[in-house]
């Protein structure tokens, strides 16, 4: 068998010290490893990421929100639970900005001691209200029945019970906690810390990591250079950090994704390929999107579901090179960096990083993949 195929080729050793608890501060001043041509590469700062694209060339981000998607509550008997909401369970798939459906799929813990008909509460436990005269009940307004248990990630599909005059998604932006991965156990970080500066389309549990190095300076003086940018929305699910288990990784099944490509974006790319310029995907979720709207051959406006999954061998169709940050072991996104630059060049780059001592995972250094570095 191709040994691109195989879960084990994918694996390294990272040191838990380099494991970035905190991002660098300010935001553009995380490293930065260039990846050129013919096995060269450079190593920079993140702000000095002008000097490495060219006038004309468009950087694509995504600029979805992420969620205080992190919940904690109780049985009625006072079993502490936490819940991590992944994703709305809407009739016509489609989130919006302005409401949540009341229905999600979470991942639950403890999942044993949750069967369909528990019931959630949310705020003190009913044992510990109930205990104390003077207090409150307020907190036991919200709460969420477990209707069913989903197969294919082993989560629990609830639903909210709130008072009418409260909306899920503000109740969420008050009570619920950023869901940071659980590698990141010593953070001192502030929550906007882990929101891109152009995040605006709430519905993500989790960052687009490497859109996190971008401040508005930096951004503005892309734009007086010449690099245009552009937006495309993915809903960053279990998808994009589910593990690979499958030994034959080709066999693995993408959990979907709400991913959106406006039409104005699709005619910046074509104005873009038109005149010379290349599409520089700003994190993985970015590639998805565009990928994932290009399946037909060329990128068309998308609006709906992705479960793309890029590996070795995948044949690009709108991508030219990549802004990332450095991913985990067995990982699918350390696959689909791995088809665009090759799964071999990919893992010596990743010693290199290890032993020049970058820091890694999402509050991590970036790697810039240029396109002349892309395989073709």
């Amino acid at each position: 068998m191709n040994r691109d195929r195989l879960l084990a080729a994918y694996d390294y050793i990272l040191p838990t010290e380099r494991i970035a608890q905190t991002p660098a501060t300010p935001r553009d001043h995380a490293r930065l490893l260039i990846v050129k041509a013919n096995s060269q590469q450079a190593h920079g700062i993140f702000r000095d990421l002008p000097n490495w694209l060219r006038s004309g060339d468009l950087l694509v981000l995504n600029n979805t929100r992420v969620l205080p998607a992190r919940l904690h509550g109780y049985k009625a008997s006072g079993l502490p639970v936490e819940v991590l909401l992944l994703e709305p369970q809407l009739e016509n798939e489609k989130p919006t900005n302005d409401d949540f459906s009341h229905r999600w799929l979470a991942l639950v813990k403890p999942g044993r001691r949750l069967k369909p008909g528990t019931q959630i509460w949310f705020g003190q436990s009913p044992e510990q209200s109930l205990n104390k005269p003077d207090s409150s009940l307020e907190t036991l307004k919200v709460s969420a029945t477990v209707l069913a248990t989903d197969r294919a990630t082993s989560g629990r599909i609830l639903q909210f019970h709130l008072p009418p005059d409260q909306s899920l998604r503000d109740w969420l932006e008050t009570y619920g906690q950023m869901p940071l991965p659980p590698y990141i156990t010593n953070s001192d970080s502030d929550p906007a810390q882990y929101q891109t500066v152009y995040a605006d389309r709430l519905g993500a549990v989790a960052a687009p990591t490497a859109g996190l190095h971008f401040t508005p300076e930096l951004l503005q003086t892309l734009q007086e250079q010449g690099i245009q940018q552009a937006f495309v929305t993915l809903h960053v699910g279990v998808g994009t950090f589910r593990p690979v288990e499958a030994e034959d990784i080709i066999t693995h099944q993408m959990h979907s994704e709400w991913a959106e490509v406006p039409l104005a974006t699709v005619e910046l790319i074509r104005q873009t390929q038109a005149t010379g310029g290349r599409i520089i995907a700003v994190g993985t979720t970015a590639v998805r999107a565009l990928e994932g709207a290009a399946q037909m051959g060329k990128v068309e406006p998308f609006q709906g579901k992705t479960n793309l999954f890029i590996y070795p061998g995948y044949e690009w169709r709108v991508v030219d090179g990549l802004i990332t940050n450095f991913h985990l072991p067995k990982s699918s996104l350390l696959m689909l960096v791995s088809g665009l630059i090759g799964r071999s060049r990919l893992l010596d780059l990743y010693e290199q990083a290890i032993a020049a001592e970058y820091r890694f995972y999402s509050f991590g250094d970036a790697m810039l993949i240029l396109p002349e570095a892309r395989i073709r």
